[in-house]
């Protein structure tokens, strides 16, 4: 199902369990449109994220690891500034719509105790995240700032009152009885019963209304099958669904569903939402800052794809060249034979048998001039044939480089693409931006915990693989990388790791290869003080020998079960 307000009711209770009444320690912004608050409460540390993305806007405790940027964004440095160290107070939802707020008790610059809110608008493209002075509904700052040509409703700028959304007339389902159902199961066919209830009560996606139109269509008394439908909002048992087709979506509770589905339970809607999004979003937040990186690399693959063609056809070329050298020697034998405005003669071929042979000539120049333009190409093709072979490795090498590239992107988490970035500057593909004046810092290989608690790290683009294969592991740890194609390298911090270990260190690299999809991957294993990189060599590039290989098929589910929390 979208977020919708059902959902948003549902995960407002969740939060409420777990984070009301907690302390607000750190705030992060990770990424553009999104802040995260670490919350603490009996204990224990639960990072909230607070969504106003575009197509995933959300609100949920998250364990998905993320990378914040060296310099905060203006509006965590405002958040910084007014909420860390403040209470949580409460989560409320308005109405049953896709907003909620979530009240915070701090101080004002006197000392002076006051409420902020922080309010959360889930609305696709017009989704916000707002901090909101609850005294006189003044907006102090927003994640988005939206200019009155833009949106001609409402103000959404700092300094400006806050207003909600229009409304819509429509039914709170939490808050109202349900005779309206019993209504449009008599008046309508139940193919009409989905959009009869979204039109008539609030907060329903398409989803979630065929779902309470199954449970009405059930057996027993429909007004109570809808009131215990709705019970399992409050209630949850939040299920994962995947059709037929592998297409996923999410409900809060085990409900009826209109297709034939798998189901898999979480214990939180925190665990589910995770699970669902953390393909979707982490590519859509990729492909966002990666956008320009993408560009590059696909036009570095079509130019240097181009190049081969023509140094392979100049190859095959240069490897006839001795015909040139016979046509010149038969032209200067016979100039006579050729007069200008020709366009081609033919003459007896002495070097073989006599028998005649076609040539194209210059019909500007005379025979002995159409001689000496054979023997030039003759030499040029002959001098050729060495400087060919060496661009075809050279040019081979930038097309291993950049399909290595664009594998190391499409498996990326938004931390592994500002190292992307920095080694494409490095190598000079890229500008570097010179109003920068910060050092990057490459970010750290991704953690897994084997079975047994072993430690193995995984390089998600060349910075770290370099790092991790040649500067900074044990050289007598086991390496491994998936076999003839781009992917991965992984690293098992043990020198005589259990064979459970090693299997699951392969399925890692199969995983973050090219052949993720793939069954039975070979992945080749030994000591990483094995590895050689040749002098001149692209960053990350290894060679080896002596390697043992392992057949392995990996599973999205086994990796995120050794995904170790970087929060």
């Amino acid at each position: 199902m979208p977020l919708d307000g059902l959902f948003t009711h549902a995960m407002v209770n969740e939060l409420n369990q777990y984070v009301t009444g907690g302390r607000i320690t750190k705030v992060h912004q990770p990424y553009p449109n999104e802040i995260v608050l670490v919350v603490r409460q009996n204990g224990t540390n639960y990072p909230l994220l607070l969504s106003a993305h575009p197509s995933y806007a959300r609100a949920q405790i998250t364990r998905i690891p993320y990378e914040n940027p060296q310099v905060a964004p203006g509006f965590a440095m405002f958040l910084r500034r007014n909420l860390e160290g403040a209470r949580l107070d409460k989560i409320e939802q308005v109405d049953n719509d896709r907003i909620i707020n979530l009240y915070v008790q701090t101080h004002d610059e006197l000392g002076d105790r006051q409420t902020l809110s922080l309010t959360l608008e889930m609305m696709g493209r017009h989704s916000n995240l707002f901090l909101i002075r609850q005294k006189d509904q003044r907006i102090l700052d927003l994640i988005k700032h939206v200019s009155p040509d833009q949106n001609r409703v409402r103000s959404l700028i700092p300094g400006a009152t806050y207003r909600l959304p229009p409304a819509q007339d429509l039914i709170n389902p939490f808050e109202s009885d349900l005779k309206p159902l019993a209504k449009i199961c008599l008046d309508q066919p139940y193919e009409d019963w989905p959009s009869a209830i979204q039109s008539t009560y609030q907060g329903f996606s398409s989803q979630a209304a065929q779902s309470l139109a199954l449970a009405l269509k059930a057996d027993g008394d429909s007004l109570a099958n809808a009131k215990n439908w709705l019970n399992g909002f409050n209630d949850l048992k939040p299920t994962l669904l995947t059709d037929s087709k592998g297409k996923t979506s999410f409900a809060p509770f085990d409900w009826p569903s209109p297709v034939e589905v798998s189901r898999r339970y979480f214990d939180t809607l925190g665990e589910l939402l995770d699970a669902y999004y953390v393909g979707k979003a982490e590519r859509e937040r990729v492909n966002q800052q990666a956008g320009s990186l993408i560009r590059l690399v696909k036009n570095e693959q079509k130019k240097n794809r181009s190049k081969k063609k023509k140094l392979e056809e100049t190859l095959e070329e240069s490897a006839h060249a001795d015909q040139y050298k016979v046509k010149g020697d038969l032209l200067i034998t016979y100039p006579h034979l050729v007069h200008k405005g020709m366009q081609s003669v033919e003459i007896e071929n002495y070097y073989d048998n006599n028998k005649l042979i076609k040539i194209a000539v210059d019909p500007r120049l005379d025979g002995l001039k159409n001689a000496e333009k054979y023997f030039h190409k003759y030499r040029k093709l002959r001098t050729a044939k060495d400087f060919v072979d060496e661009q075809l490795e050279k040019t081979q090498a930038e097309i291993d480089y950049f399909n290595q590239i664009a594998a190391q992107l499409e498996v990326a988490s938004p931390k592994d693409v500002a190292d992307i970035k920095l080694e494409l500057q490095q190598e000079g593909y890229l500008r570097v931006q010179k109003k920068n004046k910060l050092k990057p810092k490459v970010s750290q290989p991704d953690r897994f915990e084997s079975s047994d608690g072993t430690l193995i790290e995984v390089g998600k683009n060349n910075l770290q693989n370099e790092r991790l294969s040649l500067k900074k592991s044990n050289r007598s740890n086991i390496w491994l990388h998936v076999q003839k194609i781009p992917g991965s390298h992984v690293i098992i911090h043990s020198d005589h790791p259990s064979p459970e270990t090693l299997t699951e260190a392969a399925e890692l690299a199969a995983y973050f290869s090219k052949s993720r999809d793939s069954a039975n991957v070979p992945v080749d294993y030994l000591p990483a003080g094995k590895l050689r990189k040749p002098n001149g060599s692209k960053p990350g590039y290894v060679i080896f020998e002596g390697q043992q290989t392992l057949y392995v098929t990996p599973k999205f589910e086994d990796v995120e079960k050794m995904r170790l929390n970087k929060k």
